[in-house]
């Protein structure tokens, strides 16, 4: 399971020009899934992201954590963070899983997220989604949990 996550002042995800989820601040999750991934990872990957310290103290120091501020999640299941470029000109997808695969986890991960008393607000799985943030920082860091 791969996750870029971007800490952010507020987000939100259109389908086909309507809001389908919106945060005022808190994190955006873009979560790829691959063949391998597992109820184990993504049990790592939500506890891992509710307790990452990124967001500032008092003295402006990365000290607290999103349950810590009270913020929110815009998670976004996005397929292309498993993209392989190193040949050709054109993206292979092949370790990136199949939605009957992908989609249970996905929904698993994002109800393991709210089981920490986090509001999840989320896109449409498989949609085409138009995402639009303020990267607050900007903050982004990339975890993938085969290398926990």
């Amino acid at each position: 399971m791969r996750v870029v996550v971007q800490r952010s002042k507020d987000a939100r995800v259109e389908v086909e020009g309507r809001t389908v989820g919106e945060i005022r601040h808190g994190l955006v999750l873009l979560v790829g899934i691959r063949h391998e991934d597992s109820v184990e990872d993504i049990r790592w990957m939500a506890d891992k992201l509710v307790n990452l310290r990124i967001f500032e103290d008092e003295d402006g120091k990365m000290n607290r954590s999103l349950l810590e501020i009270g913020g929110q999640i815009l998670s976004i299941s996005q397929f292309t963070l498993y993209g392989d470029c190193r040949k050709g000109r054109r993206p292979n997808f092949m370790a990136a899983a199949r939605p009957e695969h992908a989609e249970p986890l996905y929904e698993q991960f994002n109800e393991l997220l709210r089981g920490h008393g986090v509001d999840v607000q989320t896109g449409r799985f498989g949609a085409m989604m138009d995402v639009k943030l303020t990267n607050w920082g900007p903050v982004t860091l990339v975890i993938d949990s085969e290398s926990r």
